[in-house]
Order: structure tokens, then C-alpha cells, then sequence
């Protein structure tokens, strides 16, 4: 049961983490550009969506890397 838990918490913030990636502002404007960057690049510093942003891309990055360690255990147990 809680396997089943963990492998479904892992595969939505698999897919999480790859939608906050691509939402990133890279050297090249990244995806982000097209909803919005645009604005806030003119701006020095990062925005407040930025920040909030990365917090949300940490924090989801800490729980996916606690489904892997936890389910590591589980299975080789």
C-alpha cells in the first residue's frame, strides 16, 4: 500500500519537476518568456515569481528525492 503511494507521488512530481524546469528563465528566455518574462526581465534582480518559483521547484525536487530514497528502502528490504 504504501509502495503504491510512493510510485504515484513519484510519477506526479516527476512530471511536476519537468513543468517547472522548462518554466524557468534560462540564457535564452527559456519557456517562461512566453508567459510573461518578457515584463519582468526588464526589471534587475528576480521577481517575485521567480523566487516563489524556485522555492516550489526545491521543494518539489526534496519530495521526489524523498519517494526515491524511501522507496529504495522499501524494495530492497
Amino acid at each position: 500500500m504504501i509502495e503504491i503511494v510512493l510510485n504515484v507521488l513519484l510519477v506526479l512530481t516527476s512530471l511536476l519537476l519537468i513543468v517547472l524546469i522548462l518554466l524557468h528563465r534560462g540564457k535564452g528566455g527559456g519557456l517562461s518568456s512566453m508567459f510573461g518574462g518578457a515584463a519582468s526581465s526588464s526589471l534587475s534582480g528576480s521577481s517575485v515569481v521567480e523566487k516563489n518559483l524556485n522555492r516550489l521547484t526545491v521543494f518539489t525536487a526534496a519530495v521526489w528525492t524523498v519517494c526515491i530514497v524511501a522507496l529504495g528502502i522499501l524494495l530492497k528490504v
